[in-house]
């Protein structure tokens, strides 16, 4: 394996996109998303990235390419049809050992960008290395199917269980470890998808104690009681 799979924390720092077409287009969207802060730098757009940049979600260069937008970038996308504007910002990140991923062109990015599922936190990145896209994309659409919106939720309420046990008392890391996996191992998604909210509850109850409710965990009404264990 080629590359070292990471989750990368984005926010606030400056992410450079040279190119203005409809893939510099989704690669933006998914930057903003994260919390990048974005510079498309591109003699024209799109008028979704247009759209953008009327909103003050991104700053807009207009340009090709000039080697100073990229100070203190902490990442860049080249995503242009300009063979030689991609080959100059590959060049200078090299140099500069800077994030950098050239759409199209796995051997002169330091990154690649997989295929992903994302459902809220919950996400589901599928790479070949570059290889083969088709099969990475082919394989994201199998796992849509298997893994619908509910778990954006399912990984929500996750997330407070393990908040809540963790600040329990009296309970080793065994038996929480254990009630994590019960939670994550049971049919909550199933029961989150039909809003079944009663048979949520129950399920917590058995795994977690009384008090354990939906609304209780997630903060949805001020009259329940803190669980006890």
């Amino acid at each position: 394996m080629r590359y070292y799979p990471i989750n990368l924390d984005i926010r606030g720092k400056l992410c450079v996109v040279f190119g203005g077409g409809r893939v510099a287009e989704r690669k933006v969207a998914r930057l903003l998303e994260c919390g990048g802060n974005v510079v498309v730098v591109a003699p024209e757009l799109t008028p979704g990235l247009a759209e953008l940049v009327g909103q003050q979600h991104l700053e807009h260069v207009t340009d090709a390419y000039d080697e100073d937008y990229l100070e203190e970038a902490f990442l860049v996308i080249a995503a242009t049809d300009d063979e030689q504007v991609n080959a100059a910002v590959a060049e200078e990140c090299a140099e500069m050992d800077m994030l950098c991923n050239i759409v199209d062109d796995p051997e002169r990015c330091s990154f690649t960008l997989p295929a992903l599922v994302a459902r809220g936190d919950f996400c589901l990145a599928v790479s070949t290395g570059g290889k083969s896209p088709a099969l990475a994309k082919r394989v994201r659409v199998e796992l849509e199917k298997l893994y619908g919106e509910e778990y954006a939720e399912f990984v929500d309420l996750m997330g407070h269980v393990r908040d809540r046990l963790l600040a329990l008392e009296g309970i080793n890391e065994f038996e929480r470890a254990a009630r994590f996996e019960r939670l994550a191992g049971s049919e909550l998604p199933r029961l989150i998808q039909a809003k079944d909210v009663a048979a949520i509850d129950a399920l917590l109850r058995a795994v977690l104690g009384e008090g354990y409710s939906l609304a209780s965990l997630t903060g949805q009404s001020e009259a329940d009681e803190d669980p006890a264990d």
